[in-house]
């Protein structure tokens, strides 16, 4: 795997949904721009990372190559920025586009278990503080 990168993606490798994505995003890296780091690997341990498991669950985390870290839509838009999506990834910037993703990608997190038929009675995805 190439040092340089734009993103790593913290994905959930036990999600059908987070796992079609993973791959779409794969097939679309030419460039080698992204990084990805299952989080429901056997040997992932979320605090070498300076996190928690529950924080990673909570919600979609991507790393900068910097060390500083993105949550939500934002590391959408950063995966499809580095693999040429710009001009599109520009229209999710603009207030009401922004605002609509930002709840909708909330509610989602939410119940993404639930969603994606991985849980039954008092399933809850831990919630994040930013969330």
């Amino acid at each position: 795997m190439s040092e340089a990168f734009d993103i790593e993606m913290f994905y959930d490798g036990d999600c059908p949904l987070c796992m079609r994505e993973t791959r779409l995003l794969q097939r679309l890296d030419k460039r080698g721009r992204l990084r990805f780091t299952n989080i429901a690997a056997a040997d992932f341990a979320a605090d070498q990372f300076g996190k928690t498991q529950d924080e990673l669950m909570a919600e979609m985390h991507g790393r900068l190559p910097d060390g500083s870290w993105v949550t939500g839509v934002e590391v959408f838009r950063r995966l499809y920025t580095a693999v040429g999506f710009r001009p599109i990834v520009w229209l999710t910037r603009l207030p009401l586009i922004s605002h609509t993703l930002d709840l909708g990608y909330v509610v989602f997190a939410k119940y993404r278990l639930r969603l994606t038929g991985r849980c039954t009675e008092n399933c809850k995805v831990p919630q994040s503080e930013s969330v």
